[in-house]
């Protein structure tokens, strides 16, 4: 017997409605929604293989300890809980609380609730320690809205825009933020074939959506900041920028003027290996808009630029008043948010860094982005007091995502205790004492809720429309399984070491939020369930939870839409277009040289993301891993013409920190002494290499400590020099 049930796609933060086919309770088929609104039955190739990830051969369903041999055997959940329970409650006694760290990856997108669960108990044991991967994959646009401060009304719909920047971004395979996430594709089609709006892409490979720009800026990988500050540059010499709404509510245009004054298009574009006059051009297609947008991408954040770059962006939308105003619809009103009032003011910057925490290792404390994930490895590995010596992993596979794998695995060998919640035998659970098997997305509920919340990650981020969606389980775990949600690990280790939880649920970015945070103690007791915790995150939505459950395809709630209220005749806030660490960090770049190349390592190594796979997982798909096995390396055909390669060559790739093994490819739009290649793949140090099968683990090309942020201790992961040379001929 077989029917058909909606539900929602949580591979990533887009949250797709699907239809999932399930035979005898299991699900066989997901296909796209056509019934759900806004995104018209759109789904990717990840959320169609959904079927294989809960039902493949690689899941466990059971489950794993490590044994003295290095082997792992399965272990029931409950005996797992007690065995950690009591070997972390006698970590903490000998080496006190901060000696444990949590690290949650981007598989929480299955459920927010997870990882608030898990920060309960770190609060409960009295760790600050944790960590997250936001902090090495896009920690630039929390930073920037601190240090530029947040628009209370948010901006216009995206229908509106004339002109879209996207910086680094290609929201065609990523569907991540700085676009409109539901059905990316249609979106940018409805925009440019038939609105005829003017898209910009700034980014060294001509991207799928980079196909459809109106204009290409093909920079040199890291040169983002100097195009936009050239940009800024034009509008401002050209008396472009809408000065009424600056007088208003913005401060520091004075500082910006004079920082972007040595960045002439002519002079951004020597460094950013661009024609100027494109620079000029695009910086008027955008300031004479009636509205545009930026989204700025992952890009320039590898390249050590992510603050600056999601800084100037904001600058430059601000100056030219693309925010939106009084009498405007609300374009992203609250749902399952607390209701809040938005009006055309602003909310002031706040100090955003080096707060809280610090780290032992370096010089570094926590932010708004999170404690600094890439300098995690060094403080497991410094020894003194506070040395981390248990790590809970949740939802990521730090040994594929940490930048330096030749330092991560390091650091994690040395733990006393590794914890990994983790659906297969990855590189990570591969090291770890306990591997917790944990049910998959179609097993528990949830909500859009976290796509609706988003939107305080970044202004381009999140849904337009008051849209609202619950989703039960559609299935239950395989029978015989003995698998738990992420969250019930936390909740049973509490639960052994006597200590109570309480969820927290905030409601923004630190003081931008527009509500206090919300405190819901657990019931110790009685078990809560998934629903239960849904409920308690949502039991101050704008729509009655109950209301948003009736729709089992989602709905839009039109009840709530409404205009943007004036400005309040006592406001203050302002929007700071010139902070003076973004002034520093931009003439920073004046003060570096453009091309980081040399004799010794000629090419630049940046990354870029697969359709198929979401980071690291999906390789043992079976719908998934066997149609893209390895990860090869890239380059323009004058480039692997002049070193004498052909597709197929199997070549070494050489870093000053290391070097691995890869497969040549061919890239016509790649930007010449270019190297793409995604990260994720690849085994640990001490595996077997075949770079023709697995793939190579592009971390071993990195340093942690060489070149980072000052703030959120991201190193460089892009734009990294390298060396190339033949290993083996294709065929060989």
């Amino acid at each position: 017997m077989s029917d058909v049930r909606p539900a929602l796609c949580r591979i990533c933060g887009s949250y797709c409605p699907i239809l999932v086919t399930v035979e005898n309770g299991r699900p066989v088929k997901v296909t796209g929604d056509p019934d759900a609104p806004l995104y018209e039955g759109y789904t990717c190739p990840k959320g169609r293989a959904l079927p294989e990830q809960h039902t493949g051969p690689a899941r466990l369903l059971h489950s794993m300890k490590r044994q003295a041999d290095a082997s792992f055997q399965p272990i029931g959940s409950e005996q797992a809980m007690d065995e950690i329970a009591d070997r972390v409650s006698r970590i903490i006694a000998e080496h006190g609380p901060r000696s444990v760290a949590l690290y949650w990856g981007t598989g929480m997108c299955t459920l927010a609730e997870n990882v608030g669960i898990a920060a309960a108990w770190m609060e409960a044991i009295g760790s600050p320690m944790v960590f997250g991967a936001s902090a090495i994959d896009k920690p630039g646009a929390p930073i920037a809205q601190a240090a530029h401060g947040h628009w209370l009304a948010g901006h216009p719909p995206f229908e509106a825009a004339d002109a879209w920047v996207m910086i680094g971004l290609n929201p065609l395979i990523s569907c991540s933020g700085g676009f409109p996430p539901n059905n990316p594709g249609l979106r940018l089609k409805e925009a440019v074939g038939d609105r005829g709006m003017k898209l910009i892409v700034i980014d060294p490979r001509r991207t799928e959506t980079a196909r459809r720009a109106h204009l290409h800026l093909q920079i040199r990988p890291g040169e983002d900041p100097a195009v936009l500050a050239a940009m800024i540059h034009v509008v401002l010499a050209e008396r472009l920028e809408d000065s009424a709404f600056l007088a208003e509510n913005a401060i520091g245009l004075e500082a910006l003027r004079a920082a972007v004054a040595p960045f002439t298009p002519g002079y951004a574009a020597e460094r950013a290996g661009v024609d100027a006059e494109d620079i000029a051009t695009a910086a008027r297609i955008f300031a004479q808009s009636r509205y545009g947008g930026i989204g700025v991408g992952v890009g320039p954040s590898f390249s050590l630029t992510g603050s600056l770059t999601d800084y100037l962006a904001a600058a430059l939308t601000t100056l030219c008043g693309f925010w939106s105003r009084a009498g405007d619809v609300v374009v992203k009103p609250n749902i399952l948010l607390p209701a809040y009032e938005a009006r055309a003011e602003a909310v002031s910057p706040f100090q955003g860094w080096d707060f809280g925490e610090r780290l032992r290792s370096r010089d570094l404390g926590n932010s708004v982005a999170g404690m600094p994930t890439g300098a995690l490895a060094d403080e497991i590995l410094y020894e003194g007091e506070g040395r981390i010596r248990a790590l809970f992993c949740m939802a990521g596979n730090p040994m594929m995502a940490w930048p330096d794998q030749q330092r991560a695995a390091k650091a994690l060998q040395s733990l006393d205790l590794l914890v990994t919640a983790e659906l297969e035998m990855s590189a990570t659970a591969r090291m770890s004492d306990y591997v917790i098997a944990p049910k998959l997305s179609l097993e528990v509920p949830a909500t859009s809720g976290l796509v609706e919340a988003m939107k305080h990650m970044g202004h381009l981020r999140g849904i337009e429309g008051p849209y609202g969606r619950y989703t039960p389980a559609v299935v239950d775990p395989p029978p015989g399984s003995d698998v738990i949600a992420d969250w019930e690990l936390y909740y049973g280790l509490a639960q052994r070491m006597g200590l109570e939880l309480t969820l927290t649920t905030t409601f923004g970015l630190g003081p931008h939020a527009f509500a206090p945070p919300q405190r819901d103690p657990l019931d110790m007791v009685r078990k809560p369930t998934t629903d239960d915790l849904l409920e308690l995150t949502h039991r101050n939505a704008r729509i009655p939870f109950e209301q948003v459950k009736r729709f089992p395809h989602g709905h839009m709630f039109e009840e709530v839409r409404e205009v943007v209220k004036p400005r309040r005749e006592d406001a203050t806030g302002k929007l700071d277009v010139g902070n003076g660490y973004m002034m520093e960090l931009l003439g920073n770049i004046e003060r570096s040289a453009p091309d980081r190349t040399s004799a010794e390592f000629p090419y630049l190594m940046i990354s870029r993301r697969s359709n198929r796979l979401m980071n690291s997982s999906g390789h043992n798909n079976p719908r998934l891993g066997g149609l893209e096995p390895t990860n090869p390396a890239y380059m323009n055909p004058d480039d692997l013409a002049e070193l004498g390669l052909v597709q197929g060559d199997e070549i070494l790739m050489r870093s000053r920190f290391g070097e691995v093994r890869a497969i040549a490819a061919v890239d016509t739009g790649l930007r010449a002494g270019c190297i793409s290649i995604s990260p994720g793949f690849g085994a640990n140090p001490d595996e077997a290499e075949d770079a023709g099968g697995i793939g190579c683990n592009t971390g071993r090309l990195l340093s942690a400590d060489a070149e980072f942020d000052g703030i959120s201790g991201i190193p460089r992961i892009g734009g990294v020099p390298v060396a190339i040379e033949m290993v083996a001929p294709t065929g060989h």
